[in-house]
């Protein structure tokens, strides 16, 4: 109920008609899909800049849609309610995109695309917070996923010579 009242409060007076509010929101959203997908592209992956960025403006567009303020007048339970459901729909819609970028080797040994598949649906949350006006949650994601995907392959390096664990080593049907 809280962020129900504090979701009409801040599109109150027509707020999400403003063409700058609306372009923040896009924009925050654009940019954080622009970084996570460079990271990807950089890493030679199935989706890059662009699928990545219009993961995130998509969300924070279709979230924005039922705000209070955006013409969608009703109450704002109700409109937190569809705003519920539109991030369900969001999320669970994004999957079959994440699922397009799994790849299996011919005999199944070998799963690639699973952190691009990840990035694309957490793209998807950054872009759902920055559309419904949090940049603090949508900012401070977007620094840990970055972080996650710049440092993760590093750390798995680190632990498998720490551990003697040899993640190199693959039988030639196992090359994708």
């Amino acid at each position: 109920m809280r962020q129900a009242a504090s979701c009409a409060a801040a599109c109150q007076n027509g707020r999400m008609n403003e063409p700058l509010e609306i372009s923040l929101r896009i924009a925050c959203a654009a940019l954080a899909g622009i970084l996570l997908g460079l990271n990807r592209w950089l890493h030679h992956k199935s989706a890059g800049v662009k699928t990545h960025a219009l993961v995130a403006i998509g969300s924070a567009a279709a979230v924005m849609v039922v705000l209070p303020g955006s013409g969608f007048e009703n109450s704002a339970l109700v409109a937190l309610e569809a705003s519920s459901r539109v991030v369900q729909g969001v999320l669970a819609g994004i999957g079959f995109l994440g699922a397009g970028v799994i790849i299996h080797n011919a005999r199944g040994k070998r799963i690639q695309g699973l952190t691009t598949a990840a990035s694309i649906w957490a793209t998807t949350v950054i872009g759902v917070a920055f559309g419904r006006g949090l940049f603090m949650m949508g900012s401070i994601a977007l620094v840990g996923i970055g972080f996650a995907l710049m440092a993760g392959t590093w750390m798995e390096r680190m632990m498998s010579r720490l551990i003697g664990h040899n993640t190199q080593v693959q039988n030639e049907e196992d090359r994708p």
